[in-house]
């Protein structure tokens, strides 16, 4: 895959010339960049298992984000570009890496605007022995076009469902088509993957995880998201696992856009309800105390 002239992997379709140096909306120009990468404990228990084991979820952190979250948890690396420049080989190595670590998969956050130095990477890490399910850990803000070209390197989806309001998308994320895009490529996820596919320990090997992050003073939008994933669903119930999160924590800009706290045990439980009375069943809800800074790792540059 080519470096692009003229961008358009992500719906802001901005036609940055990557190839000549130039960075795109999302941060990312001519030069692969990482933040971290490392065995990671915190995500759903079918990837990262017992968080006191010494096993985990293979998690590579890219620098940037095609979004623009004011609330971002990870805003050092997605806004503000930290990490390190690293080449497609040392990348393909990393993945090794994780393999002989013990990682239960590779999981690769926001990295689609490194398109270019990951699907070679991956297939080099491939030739030379990786064997571990691929999760693609995204914001949902991706065109149906990327979900179709990753088909032959994804086998898990772990995706955000943020928002059923265009304005509300607009307002904390700068990207008011967030709604109709995240749906589109949802279902695009969701017919590549088929059910929920689990190996002989309980870890997941093939499926769609959506996430949503409920957010204070925005229940009714938590409410209407769940809906619209129901509707996704549909009555012949298309398999996917809900991950309700509950752990907003105002970092970032949060506060500047009425975001200075976190949720409530109310705002949580109605969201929560809301998902149990529209048969939303399979998957996770989270504790309270997960609303915790340190489930942020430190972008340090660890594994790179």
């Amino acid at each position: 895959m080519q470096l692009p002239n003229h961008c358009t992997l992500c719906p802001r379709a901005c036609g940055a010339d990557r190839a000549a140096g130039q960075a795109g909306v999302c941060g990312a120009a001519d030069v692969l960049r990482a933040a971290r990468a490392a065995l990671h404990h915190w995500e759903e228990p079918c990837l990262s298992g017992d968080p006191q084991a010494a096993t985990g979820s293979g998690t590579v952190f890219f620098s940037g984000c095609p979004l623009g979250c004011c609330y971002c948890q990870n805003y050092r690396i997605s806004q503000q570009g930290a990490g390190r420049e690293i080449s497609e080989r040392r990348l393909a190595e990393i993945f090794l890496e994780l393999q002989a670590k013990g990682a239960k998969n590779l999981n690769l956050v926001t990295a689609t605007q490194w398109l270019p130095w990951v699907l070679p990477a991956l297939e080099e890490a491939r030739a030379r022995g990786l064997a571990l399910p691929v999760v693609y850990n995204t914001g949902g803000y991706e065109t149906e076009q990327t979900v179709r070209m990753l088909a032959p390197y994804v086998d898990i989806w772990l995706t955000d469902f943020k928002y059923d309001s265009p304005a509300l998308a607009a307002e904390l994320s700068r990207a008011p088509d967030y709604p109709t895009v995240a749906e589109a490529a949802l279902r695009a996820m969701l017919r590549q993957t088929g059910a929920p596919a689990y190996d002989g320990e309980g870890y997941l090997r093939r499926g769609v995880i959506v996430r949503h992050l409920v957010l204070p003073g925005h229940a009714a939008d938590s409410q209407a998201v769940l809906r619209r994933l129901a509707a996704v669903r549909g009555a012949r119930g298309v398999p996917f696992l809900l991950s309700l999160m509950s752990q907003f924590t105002p970092f970032y800009q949060a506060a500047a856009h009425g975001l200075g706290r976190r949720i409530t045990s109310y705002e949580y439980r109605k969201a929560v309800d809301t998902a149990l009375a529209l048969g939303l069943t399979e998957g996770y809800m989270q504790e309270k105390s997960s609303a915790r800074e340190e489930y942020t790792p430190p972008f340090d540059g660890e594994g790179l």
